[in-house]
């Protein structure tokens, strides 16, 4: 894994956590969805060859399909592949 592709996989959480209605990445059913690196590893964040992977849990209320919208839109110009999205959970913030 080259140094780019390590800033890649933190540049890609990055900008999806800072699309509305995102309150955290999410691993997956199993924690499968991750990018694995020296020592750490970005979960809910996958990237191959031909796809990036996206996993997050949504905020309520939401537009669930605007918000995965959104994170499609920040993501696509960072990476070169087919951007796809799951929301695996909706999270009820704390009052």
């Amino acid at each position: 894994m080259t140094a780019d592709s390590l800033e890649l996989a933190d540049s890609v959480a990055e900008a999806v956590l800072s699309v509305s209605g995102v309150a955290a990445l999410h691993g997956g059913e199993f924690g499968e969805v991750a990018t694995y690196l020296p020592g750490r590893k970005v979960v809910g964040v996958r990237i191959d060859a031909e796809r990036c992977d996206i996993h997050i849990s949504a905020e309520y209320p939401c537009d669930v399909n605007g918000v995965a919208s959104g994170v499609r839109a920040a993501v696509r110009p960072l990476v070169p592949v087919t951007v796809a999205v799951t929301v695996e959970d909706i999270v009820v913030p704390e009052s």
